[in-house]
């Protein structure tokens, strides 16, 4: 394949200039042009859109994700909240859930509240910044096609914004009865929500996958 070269006013390289896209809601099969830095593709035939061209998309995709690790990390050492009722006080963190649920003979739960809150969410901002970080230099690491594919299936499974929504529905229950003081790992959670939402909307899927073929062919 002959390599096209990089233009100032598309930074968005790729292999190949005549390239077909699929719709994803009308499967239409059309043209899948160049974009410049703030553009979008849309569908010819129902208006969907195909993709776009975001700003500074791997900087953007790679800070978010550095932020996401450190916020995750102050989220896991510090409680999110402590309840005292009848002299009772208790701290909550994200594991100290999951082992509250198997304590509670609900293993299940307690394994699908692991994997949706911390297990995925990790996995997905690592991936991510395996993938974009050396690619800001026109790199590859080993294996990034595959941890690419893996990026793909674990997105879905990143949970924690559930997990937060879950959780202020359980405060208001518990508001009436328990005394509730917020900590610093609450504040942690929320920019770990908004940083995952930052680094996984920071680059298109297919500029991705473009900028991998380019940087495995050099």
């Amino acid at each position: 394949m002959r390599l096209i070269q990089h233009h100032p006013g598309l930074p968005w390289p790729r292999l190949q200039r005549d390239e077909k896209v699929a719709c994803e809601f009308c499967d239409a099969v059309q043209s899948a042009p160049r974009l410049r830095e703030g553009e979008a593709a849309f569908c010819v035939h129902c208006g969907e859109l195909l993709y776009q061209n975001r700003p500074n998309s791997l900087s953007r995709a790679t800070g978010f994700s550095i932020a996401a690790l450190i916020f995750m990390g102050m989220a896991h050492s510090f409680p999110f909240l402590s309840m005292s009722a009848a002299g009772n006080r208790n701290e909550l963190t994200l594991i100290g859930c999951v082992e509250a649920l198997a304590a509670d003979d609900a293993p299940l739960l307690a394994c699908l509240c692991l994997i949706f809150t911390v297990i995925a969410p990790l996995l997905l901002t690592t991936a991510l910044l395996y993938l974009c970080g050396p690619l800001m230099i026109g790199r590859a690491l080993p294996g990034a096609k595959q941890v690419a594919r893996a990026l793909q299936a674990s997105e879905p499974w990143s949970m924690l914004e559930v997990f937060l929504l879950g959780f202020i529905v359980s405060l208001m229950k518990l508001g009436d009865v328990a005394e509730i003081q917020f900590h610093i790992g609450l504040a942690a959670l929320v920019a770990v929500v908004v940083s995952i939402a930052g680094a996984t909307g920071g680059i298109d899927r297919r500029e991705l996958w473009d900028r991998l073929e380019l940087a495995n062919a050099r």
